[in-house]
């Protein structure tokens, strides 16, 4: 099949975002993450691995490696509904790019470099600021423009699956829900911390299911999938 080695990146890439979930819960327990530049600059200068995890630079990683597993659902569901998955894809991969800008954790440890090395208070003052403009590109456009991209994604790649009958039906609930909840971030109060939070564990089970089946279409004989559908999902596992 000539789709199969994509299929393996893929779900490898989608294990991937599943492991990312407890390894970052762990980071943010042990390291935390600090409110200010100046807070961030003394983390990094006691860790600078506990600086660059809580400042999410595995997530640029994910973001990266996720684009795989995007191309891999495009591959797989685009007989179902073509023009859906288009959209899809390009979601897909602009939401990556939006998560990789929001994310500058080599430049904040570099600041943080400077800072430490700065002779004067107006040098300190200055990569303070900067540091400032970083944590601003943390929680900017960027990262909200990853975040409703990734949303949007979420929804429209399970309502293909409902349609495609490669996915099962679990998989497809259970981006739908994480889609929904993402948008928790939005939502005034603790209520909305919480469904924010939440959105974690549908996020965590789509990436793991999503895994499994592209890890399955990978052993499907020829003539079953082609990367253009799935011409006999009668005789196929539904499980995920």
């Amino acid at each position: 099949m000539r789709w199969r080695w994509l299929y393996r990146v893929g779900g490898a890439a989608a294990l991937f975002g599943a492991a990312l979930v407890p390894m970052q819960a762990v980071v943010f327990v042990v390291w935390g993450q600090p409110e200010t530049a100046l807070g961030w600059f003394d983390l990094f200068r006691e860790s600078k691995l506990g600086g660059l995890l809580a400042f999410e630079l595995l997530f640029v990683v994910n973001a990266v490696l996720s684009a795989a597993t995007t191309l891999a659902l495009f591959v797989a569901l685009r007989r179902a509904a073509e023009s859906l998955m288009a959209i899809a894809l390009v979601l897909g991969l602009l939401q990556s790019v939006a998560f990789v800008v929001a994310r500058p954790a080599l430049e904040m440890l570099y600041l943080s470099d400077r800072y430490a090395a700065a002779t004067t208070d107006a040098e300190r003052d200055l990569f303070l600021a900067a540091g400032e403009a970083m944590l601003a590109t943390f929680h900017g456009t960027a990262f909200h423009v990853g975040i409703n991209l990734f949303s949007v994604y979420l929804l429209v790649v399970p309502i293909v699956m409902l349609r495609g009958g490669i996915f099962g039906r679990p998989t497809a609930y259970a981006g739908l829900a994480a889609a929904i909840l993402n948008w928790g971030l939005y939502v005034p109060g603790t209520v909305g911390l919480i469904l924010f939070t939440i959105s974690v564990l549908p996020l965590l089970a789509w990436n793991v299911l999503i895994a499994l089946r592209l890890f399955g279409l990978t052993r499907t004989p020829r003539g079953e999938v082609d990367g253009d559908g799935i011409h006999a999902t009668a005789r196929m596992t539904k499980c995920c």
